[in-house]
């Protein structure tokens, strides 16, 4: 498959000798695990002594969320000692010990469920993802901003190896139906107001991603054709992302037909979104879009079933 640029990833994880998550990316983690922690109001006592536990999977999945743990017991349960026995992104299988985290009975009791709802979201999340990336044929996923833990559910997705897409409204531009009545207030229909949206793009920051949802073939034509003009006025060669919206299978088709008959195609990527359901992946490959978005890969997933298992104290 072709890189695309919803593959943000990079922006989330920084590699090297100190390879980690990016700023951006801790930071919206510590949000969340010091939310979660609040929440839990202290989480009660606990027994005295030490505590030998194990993570088990009780169904088979792809792990994710490690960083989140790790933040989880670094900032808040740091008499804690937590060693992992697979890698993000790895397969687990029923009865795998996934990690082990010894220290104080009553700070690993308190980070238990903790641990638990965050690693099982994210790894039912990539276990999901992965699913639909299985079925595509190369055709690649990418998850919305339709997100509820945020930045935590694109790694996710990343995870399965699916595409981030934007990470935040200012990651990339976006034009959608909303904005054409203050880019284009002139114009005489929406076709006309797609065209004059976009050749007000200012390109010098915005060449390299910027998506503009259209609803029909004409709007795709029309958007392409003025995308390819400045483009050609530049001598570049960046491609503009063509948001099918609520098109379906055949009304995508059809437009990467019209945009082939126009000689605008390689001047696209086609990207189909709404009411994408996973048993017509085969439609949509066969459809000749480059990508599809949906939010089914990360809301409404069941998460990951493991259990945490006292495997010895004194």
């Amino acid at each position: 498959m072709t890189t695309l640029p919803h593959d943000r990833s990079d922006l989330l994880w920084k590699g090297g000798e100190s390879a980690g998550p990016s700023a951006l990316f801790a930071d919206s983690i510590d949000r969340w695990v010091d939310a979660m922690v609040a929440d839990e109001h202290g989480g009660g006592g606990g027994t005295d002594g030490m505590l030998h536990t194990s993570v088990v999977s009780k169904q088979s999945g792809v792990i994710a969320g490690m960083c989140g743990v790790d933040r989880l017991v670094e900032r808040h349960f740091a008499d804690c000692t937590l060693n992992w026995m697979f890698a993000e992104g790895q397969t687990v299988e029923v009865g795998d010990r996934i990690l082990r985290l010894e220290g104080p009975a009553e700070q690993v009791l308190r980070c238990e469920r903790i641990l638990l709802n965050l690693l099982g979201r994210l790894s039912g999340i990539a276990t999901c993802t992965a699913g639909w990336v299985g079925s595509a044929g190369g055709l690649g996923i990418a998850c919305t901003r339709k997100t509820e833990w945020g930045l935590l559910d694109k790694w996710a997705v990343h995870v399965g190896g699916g595409l981030t897409h934007r990470l935040d409204r200012s990651d990339a531009l976006m034009i959608k139906e909303n904005d054409l009545a203050v880019l284009a207030p002139d114009a005489a229909d929406e076709t006309a107001a797609v065209a004059a949206a976009v050749s007000g793009i200012e390109m010098a920051s915005n060449a390299i991603f910027t998506v503009v949802e259209v609803r029909n073939e004409f709007q795709a034509i029309a958007a392409a054709g003025a995308w390819a003009e400045m483009q050609v006025a530049r001598s570049g060669t960046d491609r503009i992302v063509l948001l099918l919206d609520n098109m379906g299978v055949d009304g995508c088709a059809e437009a990467h037909e019209a945009l082939i008959a126009e000689g605008l195609r390689a001047w696209c990527i086609l990207e189909g979104s709404g009411g994408v359901v996973r048993t017509e992946l085969d439609d949509w490959v066969a459809s000749g879009v480059d990508l599809i978005s949906t939010s089914a890969i990360n809301r409404g997933v069941a998460p990951l079933d493991l259990s945490m298992r006292i495997i010895g104290g004194d």
